[in-house]
């Protein structure tokens, strides 16, 4: 398969290949060939093709990279005094987020850059493939659009978040007018989706309607932040605006769930930030139970959940919030898939571009199963070996 030019990758010996497809989800002691960065064939190991390059993983597991379908990677400095704190006993608010704000404005370009190039780097060793980074530590025309410069330099993935908070000398209404107005205008050049934290503290069900029907307009897809504080709109205007996903869903109604299953939002799943701020877990059970798509991501961000690590948020989903490992890596895969839209990763299938972890165990279940430990011993991107 090599004459044509192309470079081939044939991996062979695999346990255990879960490849996140409802047509075959599950395959013993199998192969996958990669050609020019996509799949070309999935079958029995002993009926591997040739290729211009060989990998044995000698039994261990594989399965597609994980995406990241929510993240907040362009910022500076950390909030250790804030988590401090809540591990003692202060409830968590939204109002973190302005120390952030500070710190990212103060930055330079140079270190913003390496910050958000170390958490990338984070991710990849633990199987992160695909994954999206947002705006909203800026909060100015100048600064949001350099954060979203910056992400565009690591993912495709950009989403504008101006409306994450409301900075400090202004109103809610008056900075929605920034936001849909000058900030939108200079931001949408560099961005892919339009995002708004619609929750007490935040943003109210008119403003978020006003800000994600701007950014429709301006060519750019929604997603929410909904329903993590308490129950609220941001999943119903979610469904309503045809949003990809509605993210966090920690307290939804029985309408919301039913909405989700019947609008195909994508309900994304963030157990990281419950972890952090000591909230309850979202019922993902319910959801699943109920036809809901269910992704899980990080929701990596310096205040309520700064981890980079997709294996801790399986490990969390299965623990804490009713999901199989089979579910919950699923969700981490071809669940961030569809709250992305693509249908080019997050599954292994012909076609599919060759992204993929090899883990250090006999299967997927392990990343449950062994919390904590270090089990992604090789990722490839696009058929490219990358760790």
């Amino acid at each position: 398969m090599g004459s044509s030019g192309m470079t081939s990758t044939v991996f062979v010996g695999i346990g255990l290949l879960f490849t996140a497809d409802p047509e075959r989800e599950e395959l013993e002691d199998a192969a996958l060939l990669a050609e020019d960065g996509v799949v070309r064939w999935i079958g029995p190991s002993a009926h591997a093709p040739e290729a211009d390059e060989r990998v044995d993983v000698e039994g261990r597991a594989v399965i597609p990279g994980f995406v990241d379908s929510h993240a907040h990677l362009v910022f500076a400095g950390d909030r250790t005094a804030e988590f401090a704190a809540r591990m003692a006993g202060v409830p968590y608010s939204a109002g973190g987020i302005r120390t952030t704000v500070e710190a990212t404005r103060s930055a330079s370009v140079p270190e913003l850059v390496h910050n958000t190039a170390t958490l990338v780097s984070e991710m990849a060793v633990q199987g992160t493939t695909t994954f999206e980074i947002k705006s909203g530590y800026g909060l100015t025309v100048e600064a949001e659009r350099r954060s979203l410069e910056i992400a565009g330099q690591f993912t495709a993935e950009t989403t504008f978040l101006g409306a994450h908070v409301v900075p400090q000398g202004t109103t809610a209404d008056d900075y929605v007018r920034v936001v849909t107005g000058p900030m939108l205008d200079a931001c949408a050049p560099y961005a892919r989706w339009v995002d708004v934290f619609c929750e007490r503290g935040a943003f109210d069900e008119e403003q978020s309607r006003e800000v994600l029907a701007a950014g429709i307009k301006a060519g750019l897809r929604a997603r929410v932040h909904a329903n993590q504080l308490g129950p609220g709109p941001g999943v119903r205007l979610a469904c309503e605006m045809g949003a990809a996903s509605a993210d966090h869903c920690t307290h939804l109604t029985d309408r919301d769930v039913s909405d989700l299953a019947d609008s195909g939002v994508v309900a994304t799943l963030l157990p990281g930030a419950e972890f952090s701020t000591r909230s309850p877990y979202p019922d993902a059970r319910r959801l699943l139970d109920a036809g809901v798509n269910v992704a899980l991501a990080t929701d990596c961000n310096p205040g309520s959940s700064f981890t980079t690590s997709m294996p801790f948020c399986v490990a969390l989903a299965v623990r804490e919030m009713g999901m199989t490992p089979r579910e919950a890596v699923r969700a981490a895969t071809l669940g961030g898939a569809r709250a992305l839209r693509r249908h080019d990763v997050g599954i292994l299938r012909v076609g599919a571009r060759a992204d993929l972890a090899v883990l250090e165990a006999p299967s997927y279940v392990h990343l449950a199963y062994r919390p904590g430990v270090p089990l992604v011993a090789q990722v490839w991107q696009s058929g490219r070996r990358l760790v």
